[in-house]
């Protein structure tokens, strides 16, 4: 039980620090791409107009405050997209992944249970078929007992 304790730890570890990459990274390339307006974009005045053309164009949200203008501007623009929804993406998935993890463990816990449940009922029915073979008639197989009453069936 101890290694499976440490196996979920690990695995809500590994989740949560994937967010945290993903949030990292997507901050670092809109980062990245704010400064890259601001320096390609003669309508990017400031830093913050380029951070801002550089969220809104990741996020594919286009208000058309700030458009860039030139053809570098243009080809930088795609990039931007690209990365952007590749990254938004990857922060939507390590989001997903944390609730589905949630469910995945209930999951595994009823499972669990009920395995349990069916590993009871085998040890009662070995029980059972021990108390049959040492108290039912000598000499006769449990599967001839089982033969004889599905033909009084049919």
């Amino acid at each position: 039980m101890p290694h499976k304790l440490q196996r979920l730890h690990r695995k809500r570890f590994i989740t949560r620090r994937g967010l945290l990459y993903s949030l990292v990274l997507c901050l670092l390339i809109l980062g990245m791409g704010g400064v890259g307006f601001w320096i390609v974009e003669p309508r990017a005045l400031s830093l913050s107009d380029g951070l801002w053309l550089a969220f809104t164009t990741a996020a594919t949200v286009g208000y058309g405050d700030i458009v860039p203008s030139t053809h570098a501007s243009r080809a930088f623009a795609v990039v931007v997209v690209l990365l952007g929804l590749a990254v938004l993406s990857l922060v939507t998935a390590s989001v997903a992944a944390m609730f589905v993890e949630t469910e995945e463990r209930q999951i595994e816990r009823d499972l669990m249970h009920a395995i349990g449940a069916l590993r009871d009922e085998v040890t009662a029915l070995h029980a059972e078929l021990r108390a049959m073979r040492d108290g039912g008639a000598p000499g006769l197989p449990v599967a001839a007992a089982g033969d004889s009453r599905r033909s009084a069936q049919v």
